[in-house]
């Protein structure tokens, strides 16, 4: 059994945001309908072709879908997204502002002719103010959220190097629609409308820089990859060139790091050092302390190090060495599923139910699903050859 086996989701869906939170409904195992242009599809397939020629975008947030082409600009287009949404549990859209509207699917209008469905609009700046109509890639909202102004070193401020943005609408889209759901069931079948923006979404992440700066009269610095108020708290370079990341969180912790990590127990008592507070301000002769001592160790011996004192620490992975790490292997967390150019490896969802299953199902092609749906829903093959040959599937 799946948890969301016997939900049908149909979603006009493109680039990250939306696929996204689709396929997580498509993991619990709802069956989830892709809409795509006729010919190319979702954009979101030429992004790259690292994956054996597929995009690893793509591949990252589509599985476990069914891919029908549709134009939706046609007018033979709409009985069949009259047919797809009669039965449809959920409804997803992230076209630009207003398309959804003028192609006839606004919320008012579906709800009107779907009372039980739930219908998730995600955007880039919400459903009106004066940002509606901006475009909002990923860069620009992060850039609007102020994320990019706390990223970064002093002197160069940096994106985050996932889409974060999308990444967090398509989440809080997940989680809304599971609520819709849930609220449904309460609410006697009435269904209703959950609305995210890419720009409220990534706003909820920036919890902390925004009550600093908002009563604390300052803003957070840039401070690379080390933290902007604990210290030592970030990488530290190893006698072998690698890097090593370490957190001190308490003054227990300091002393323990002093003793058995760097050998140098008169350092925890030093009035220089003794307090959070003194290391960050002194975090530049501190920062020399540390690295003269680690210039005699490897990486290795200073994680041993550290694992021994009990004080938390990271080692510096590539990407490729995190598709091998230790922790995946052992708790079993990878799978295949298959695809158009065979199949790819791909991570089991993050949360995990005690006693229920996920789907791990093929990567469609563009439109892979277009005939059978489509008979599935009462369209003869004729029509079906006729519509291919004018385009609209």
């Amino acid at each position: 059994m799946l948890p969301l086996q016997g939900l049908t989701v149909v979603s006009l869906e493109q680039a990250v945001a939306a696929p996204f939170a689709s396929r997580q409904l498509a993991d619990l195992g709802a069956r989830v309908i892709k809409i795509e242009r006729p010919g190319a599809g979702d954009f979101a397939r030429d992004y790259d072709d690292a994956v054996a020629g597929m995009s690893s975008h793509f591949v990252w947030c589509n599985r476990s879908k069914e891919s029908i082409t549709l134009d939706l600009k046609q007018p033979e287009a709409k009985p069949v997204m009259e047919a797809l949404l009669a039965q449809a549990d959920v409804f997803i859209q992230n076209l630009a502002p207003g398309a959804a509207e003028r192609l006839g699917y606004g919320s008012s209008s579906l709800l009107a002719r779907y009372p039980r469905l739930i219908v998730c609009n995600i955007s880039g700046y919400g459903a009106d103010g004066p940002y509606r109509d901006k475009k909002a890639y990923d860069l620009l909202v992060q850039c609007e959220a102020g994320l990019v102004s706390i990223t970064g070193t002093e002197d160069a401020p940096s994106k985050a190097g996932i889409s974060v943005a999308d990444i967090a609408a398509g989440m809080y889209a997940y989680s809304g629609i599971l609520s819709a759901l849930l609220a449904r069931e309460k609410a006697g079948g009435k269904g209703t409308v959950v609305e995210v923006s890419m720009l409220e979404a990534i706003g909820e992440w920036m919890g902390y820089p925004l009550y600093y700066a908002a009563y604390g009269g300052k803003e957070p610095e840039r401070s690379g990859a080390s933290h902007a108020t604990i210290y030592p708290y970030g990488p530290f370079r190893a006698g072998d060139g690698k890097y090593v990341f370490l957190g001190i969180q308490n003054e227990r912790e300091w002393q323990m790091f002093c003793e058995r990590v760097l050998g140098q127990p008169e350092l925890a008592h030093d009035p220089a050092f003794d307090g959070n507070g003194k290391r960050l301000r002194a975090k530049e002769r501190l920062a020399e302390r540390i690295e003269q001592s680690f210039r005699t160790k490897t990486a290795a011996n200073i994680v041993e190090l550290l694992n021994e004192a009990q004080i938390a620490n990271a080692r510096l992975h590539t990407m490729r060495e995190f598709a091998d790490h230790p922790q995946l292997a052992a708790r079993n967390r990878w799978r295949e599923v298959d695809s158009p150019v065979g199949p790819v490896k791909a991570l089991l969802p993050p949360a995990t139910l005690d006693g229920w299953d996920v789907a791990m199902k093929p990567i469609p092609g563009v439109g892979e699903h277009t005939e059978a749906l489509l008979q599935e829903f009462g369209f003869p093959l004729r029509t079906i050859e006729a519509w291919r040959a004018k385009g609209i599937v």
